[in-house]
């Protein structure tokens, strides 16, 4: 099941990365770093009962971490490892959209035709585009917006059958309206592009995408079942135990979420994504360009990947479910880095939590300024007694924070217990000034302080606010 949920999530996710601490990144990952990446997968594994999770890390452009941790096959028992494949469902939306861009770039289409000139008797889907297909504002129905595989699925179809269910009747909303997440529309992107191209969507892929970057382990996991040295999918129902996922029948993930290969070549896709190694600088921005809907909004998506910009740097991002797996993969194209999460059960959030975790974790670095963290929480332990050390602030600092001000403050806070945790959460450069947010977790209450700090230190402002 490739959903909105897990594409909702990446896009909240990566709201908070910060420019910053972006800039604060080394070009490998530290011995520390990639201890904390160990324990987060460790922890997320026991406390959600998933079963595995192969994660890679790109900085700077280059594969910096590829590790498994748990079991690929509990009966028989068999532990993960880098080289097992797993399904990534929807993250193969951006492959389609890719082809599609490469068919443009041949001359062989134009992502502005409409559906009609390739595919007849389509009614007044006929007049939607395969822009909008990829975007997600044809108004197409979408043909799997459960959480569960229906019964039918259990049987083979053709790409033809979900078009006559599900795309030949009336649009949701007329097209570019709004945006509505349609698997249906891929798998009518994905005829487009077969009839065009004359040869199988995977083929092209094979020839055009996963050979060029070395992809070695991508298939099609749709037509093929993953083969028994891969990672074995499982699902639970109502809580129970794990079960084995069953798999659904061949044709229901064509064009959009039919691919497996192993997080490492996942990594080489987002690295490609960074270096724009295969399209041309013009193709690269059409598929990463946030898609405006008829009133000018923002739809938050380019051609299937979500795009969000946040202090000046861009991120791309996309979640993938399919039976027994769920899988993130996260972009920064400008900051040359990645995270790619894949996990072998599908009745849990371990791959949103493991990719939040790890986030956390390459943004904490703060290279030689590795106190930063340790100055803000000593500010906030001093206003717990009603007292500030002076030198840390600027002359607008101290002016803000009078006598009489900080014993108020000590004053209140004593009112919400003792300090349980104090995190860095993200920040952002203004008025030349670093903005780092941080949260503060008490006995009573949740605070989050806003911290904005001159280049020589001196901080500027410390406000504080219940979240």
């Amino acid at each position: 099941m490739f959903k909105l949920s897990h594409l909702s999530y990446c896009l909240l996710a990566a709201s908070i990365f910060s420019s910053t601490a972006q800039a604060a990144i080394l070009h490998e990952l530290s011995d520390a770093q990639r201890q904390e990446i160990d324990k987060i997968a460790q922890r997320v594994l026991k406390t959600t009962a998933v079963p595995s999770a192969s994660v890679a890390v790109v900085i700077d452009g280059k594969l910096a971490y590829a590790k498994a941790y748990g079991d690929a096959s509990l009966q028989p028992h068999r532990a993960a490892t880098p080289a097992m494949r797993y399904g990534i469902g929807s993250i193969s939306k951006q492959f389609t959209a890719t082809a599609l861009l490469m068919l443009q770039e041949e001359g062989k289409l134009s992502l502005d035709d409409k559906v009609s000139k390739y595919v007849p008797n389509m009614g007044e889907v006929g007049d939607v585009t395969i822009r909008q297909l990829l975007s997600h504002t044809a108004g197409i129905r979408d043909f799997w917006p459960q959480d569960f595989m229906f019964s039918d699925m259990r049987k083979a179809t053709k790409p033809e059958g979900i078009l006559d269910r599900w795309a030949r009747q009336p649009l949701d909303f007329p097209a570019g309206e709004r945006w509505q997440y349609s698997n249906t529309g891929f798998v009518l992107a994905g005829v487009i592009f077969e009839k065009v191209a004359n040869e199988p969507l995977m083929n092209y892929l094979q020839r055009k995408v996963f050979a060029p970057l070395q992809m070695n382990s991508a298939m099609d996991c749709d037509q093929h079942p993953l083969a028994d040295t891969d990672s074995v999918g499982y699902t639970s129902f109502a809580l129970g135990p794990l079960q084995r996922a069953e798999r659904a029948g061949e044709g229901w993930m064509f064009a959009a979420g039919e691919l497996a290969m192993t997080a490492e070549d996942l990594a080489k896709w987002d690295i490609s994504l960074i270096d724009q190694k295969l399209m041309s600088p013009a193709s690269y921005q059409a598929l990463e360009r946030e898609v405006l809907l008829n009133n000018g909004a923002g739809s938050h998506y380019g051609l299937g990947v979500g795009v969000q910009i946040k202090n000046d740097h861009r991120v791309l991002s996309h979640g993938g479910e399919i039976n027994g797996y769920l899988a993130e993969n996260t972009v920064m194209p400008d900051s040359r880095m990645a995270i790619v999460v894949l996990t072998n059960a599908d009745a849990s959030n371990a791959a949103e939590d493991i990719t939040e975790d790890v986030r956390k974790t390459l943004f904490n670095a703060e290279g030689a300024d590795g106190n930063k963290q340790k100055v803000a929480e000593d500010i906030f332990k001093n206003l717990q007694h009603g007292k500030i050390d002076r030198k840390t602030f600027s002359k607008n600092g101290n002016e803000y924070f009078s006598d009489a001000v900080v014993k108020e403050a000590g004053k209140q806070l004593a009112k919400y217990g003792k300090l349980k945790s104090f995190s860095f959460q993200h920040s952002s450069v203004r008025g030349g000034m670093e903005t780092r947010v941080y949260e503060a977790k008490m006995d009573k209450i949740t605070l989050q302080i806003v911290a904005r700090i001159w280049p020589n230190g001196e901080y500027e402002q410390y406000g504080l606010a219940a979240k």
